[in-house]
């Protein structure tokens, strides 16, 4: 069963520009993008998602789509790779409508495009986004969480707990590389645990940390909801444990694997 994804009814390419490059801790950085056009993406949830276009290293310009729907990725298959933008997924940090600005929060791991970029990325370099939609969609019966991610999810998870309802009651596990990394002001409901885990040069697969604290977690009465993301095996595993250790239905149970390690996705 695969997880929802709430999808907007009406999607459009969106060509923005960077504003601003700030480092979040020793393995993220938060761009600000901004232009006239970011009034065409609609609000769908806190854990909004887009494909994010960016032009490879040595590219002069972006070039984007110029189909919507699910007609994009044929245009942009069709170009050489010399004209060909590098896309994709990431989870809109924060928005900020009436300066016509948002975050994209970047986890830097080694040897990633997207890391690369947003390493050099400087005030009116280009970018794009096409709105993906939201999956974090708990049902409204629920009476306890879990939400889980290694760095590639710490952006969505806090993103969701910002905007959470003051009466969410939510265990939540959290891995980065570095205990530098630890974010000491998260903003969330009472209700709410937030666990943080470091590698600190452990030399651990990225998600096996947080899928050991996550099986901790013994779920109270009631309906429960999780939302993991991450390294695959982590998302995979946590979804196999909660489903055989502790009989939760399958669809209370989101689960996204961002990246696999050791495999980088095509360009």
């Amino acid at each position: 069963m695969l997880p929802k994804i709430r999808t907007p009814e009406h999607r459009t390419m969106i060509t923005l520009e960077v504003l601003a490059n700030t480092t979040t801790s020793p393995n993220f950085t938060t761009l600000t993008l901004g232009g006239p056009e970011l009034e065409h993406l609609d609000h769908g949830g806190h854990d909004q998602a887009v494909r994010l276009f960016f032009p490879r290293e040595g590219q002069d310009r972006l070039r984007m789509p110029t189909s919507s729907g699910n007609a994009w990725m044929a245009e942009l298959l069709l170009l050489p790779k010399t004209r060909r933008p590098w896309v994709r997924n990431y989870t809109i940090r924060r928005r900020r409508p009436g300066s016509g600005e948002v975050d994209v929060e970047f986890a830097l791991h080694e040897d990633a495009p997207a890391a690369d970029w947003a390493r050099r990325a400087r005030p009116g370099d280009p970018a794009g986004i096409f709105d993906i939609g939201v999956s974090y969609l708990p049902p409204d019966d629920v009476r306890h969480q879990l939400l889980v991610g290694d760095e590639s999810a710490v952006p969505a998870i806090l993103a969701i707990l910002e905007h959470a309802p003051d009466d969410l009651r939510a265990d939540v596990v959290l891995e980065v590389p570095e205990t530098a990394d630890i974010r000491p002001d998260v903003t969330a409901p009472p209700g709410a645990r937030v666990r943080w885990v470091a590698r600190d040069g452990s030399g651990d697969v990225p998600g096996v940390l947080a899928l050991a604290a996550a099986k901790e977690w013994s779920p109270g009465p009631g309906r429960g909801y999780a939302w993991v993301a991450g390294e695959s095996k982590l998302a995979t595993g946590l979804r196999r444990h909660l489903v055989q250790e502790h009989g939760m239905p399958k669809q209370d149970i989101a689960f996204f694997g961002y990246w696999r390690h050791g495999r980088s996705s095509p360009g």
